[in-house]
C-alpha cells in the first residue's frame, strides 16, 4: 500500500471529489506532485464505491481502500452483522479475510478474531483499517489461512472461510469443489480445529446437492437483501449427525422476514390446496431458493394453489415471510375476459405460466406499474388463471 495516498491534502482532495467526475479530474491533473494521479483517482471511485455498501468505512476518515474486485467481492455491511450474530465465544479465525469486513464484525462478537489474507498489499490494508476503526482484537496474519490454522495449531471456537468463487483465470466458478480452498478436501481439518464452522458459498449453488458434498452441516440460512439472495450460509457443528435446519432471511429496511424448516421433513410435509380465497401470497426470494414449498403450507396452515406455481392462499390475514395482497377478483385466462377489466397498468408476476411478463405485457397491452397487482398462474384443478389483487 501506498502510504503517501493517506497524507492529510491527498485525503481532502478524496473527500473533496467524491460525487466528481473522475475521467474528467485524471484529465485535468491532481495538484500533487508525490503521488501518482492515477492511484487517487482509483481511491475516489473506491470509496465512492463504499458509500452504501460499507457506510462505516466510508464515513470513517483515513481509511484506505484496495481495488475494485475486492469491493466487489467482499460482503456488505448488513450481511457482514447478520452473521456476526451467528457466533460468539473466545476466538475465531477468517480464513479467507480480505478486506476485512466479515472480521470486523465478528470482533464484536468474539474476543479474539484472527485475520487472514494471502495477498500481502490487502493483508496490511486491513491491519491499517483496523486501527482506523479502533479494532484492536483483530490479529492480521499475511498467510494462506488453511496454513496459517496448521501452523497455529490450537483450536478455536469458530472457523469463518468464504472460498474464492474465481479460478485461476479469474473466470467465476460456483461448485463447492472449484472454489478455492476446496472445502471438500479441507473439511475434516477444519472441524479438527473448531468445533463450529462457517462457510459462505454463492446464493446460486444447490442446496442438496451441496449437502452431498458436505458433513456435520446443523444449519443452512439463505441471506436476502431486500428480496434479492446475497448469500448461503453453511453451520457445520463437529459430531452433529441430525436434522439440517434450513433457515431463510429477508433483511429489509422496514422489517426482517424469517422462515425455518427442517431439510428432511420438507418431503413429508402435509400440503393442502385450494382455490384462491381472500388473500394471495408471495414467498420472498429466500424462501423459493431454499426450496421449503411444501412447509410453507405446512407450518403456516395456508393453502397453495397448486404443486409448482407456489402462491398461497387463506381467507384470514396472516404474518408472512413475503408479499402479501387482497384478492380482488379471479378470472380465467383469455383475453376477452381481462380486456373487460379496463386495466391498462399494473404490476404483473407469473407463476407456472407459459407466458412471460413481456408476452402478457405486449398479448393484453398493460404498461408496467400502478396499483393494480395481476398474477397470472395455474389453479389446483390445472387451469390457467388471472388474480387481480390490491396489495395488503
Amino acid at each position: 500500500m501506498n502510504t503517501t495516498l493517506l497524507h492529510i491534502d491527498v485525503q481532502g482532495y478524496i473527500n473533496e471529489h467524491i460525487n466528481s467526475d473522475t475521467s474528467k479530474l485524471l484529465l485535468k491533473g491532481i495538484p500533487f506532485t508525490f503521488v501518482d494521479s492515477k492511484l487517487v483517482i482509483e481511491q475516489i471511485e473506491a470509496k465512492k464505491r463504499c458509500q452504501k455498501k460499507l457506510p462505516t468505512w466510508f464515513e470513517t476518515e483515513n481509511i484506505y481502500y484496495p481495488n475494485r474486485l475486492n469491493i466487489e467481492q467482499t460482503s456488505s455491511e448488513i450481511t457482514a452483522k447478520f452473521k456476526a450474530h451467528l457466533v460468539s465465544g473466545n476466538s475465531l479465525i477468517d480464513l479467507t479475510g480480505g478486506f476485512g469486513v466479515d472480521a470486523y464484525y465478528f470482533s464484536k462478537q468474539v474476543d479474539y478474531v484472527t485475520h487472514c489474507e494471502i495477498n500481502s498489499e490487502l493483508s496490511h490494508i486491513v491491519q491499517h483499517n483496523t486501527e482506523a476503526l479502533h479494532i484492536s482484537n483483530i490479529e492480521c496474519k499475511n498467510e494462506n489461512g488453511i496454513e496459517a490454522l496448521k501452523t497455529i495449531d490450537k483450536p478455536f471456537d469458530w472457523i469463518y472461510i468464504d472460498p474464492s468463487r474465481r479460478d485461476h483465470t479469474k473466470q467465476k466458478v460456483f461448485l463447492l469443489s472449484d472454489c478455492e480452498p476446496n472445502i471438500k478436501i479441507h473439511q475434516k481439518t477444519l472441524l479438527k480445529y473448531a468445533h463450529n464452522v462457517m462457510i459462505k458459498t454463492s446464493p446460486l449453488l444447490d442446496i442438496k446437492a451441496t449437502l452431498s458434498d458436505l458433513t456435520n452441516v446443523k444449519e443452512i440460512h439463505v441471506v436476502a437483501v431486500q428480496n434479492e439472495v446475497k448469500e448461503l450460509l453453511w453451520i457445520l457443528e463437529r459430531d452433529y449427525n441430525t436434522n439440517v435446519v434450513i433457515k431463510t432471511v429477508n433483511l429489509q429496511k422496514s422489517n426482517t422476514q424469517r422462515f425455518s424448516f427442517n431439510f428432511n421433513d420438507e418431503s413429508d410435509a402435509k400440503v393442502t390446496y385450494s382455490d384462491p380465497l381472500t388473500y394471495l401470497y408471495e414467498p420472498n426470494v429466500a424462501i423459493l431458493k431454499s426450496g421449503s414449498f411444501n412447509s410453507v403450507s405446512d407450518l403456516l396452515r395456508i393453502d397453495k394453489l397448486h404443486k409448482h406455481s407456489h402462491l398461497y392462499t387463506s381467507n384470514k390475514l396472516i404474518d408472512f415471510p413475503g408479499r402479501r395482497f387482497k384478492i380482488n377478483k379471479v378470472l380465467p385466462y383469455s383475453k376477452k375476459s381481462f380486456s373487460k377489466e379496463k386495466i391498462t397498468k399494473a404490476n404483473i408476476t407469473t407463476r407456472n405460466f407459459p407466458l412471460t411478463v413481456s408476452d402478457i405485457r405486449k398479448k393484453l397491452k398493460v404498461k408496467d406499474g400502478g396499483h393494480s397487482y395481476v398474477f397470472f398462474t395455474t389453479d389446483c384443478h390445472d387451469s390457467k388463471i388471472i388474480i387481480i389483487c390490491s396489495k395488503v
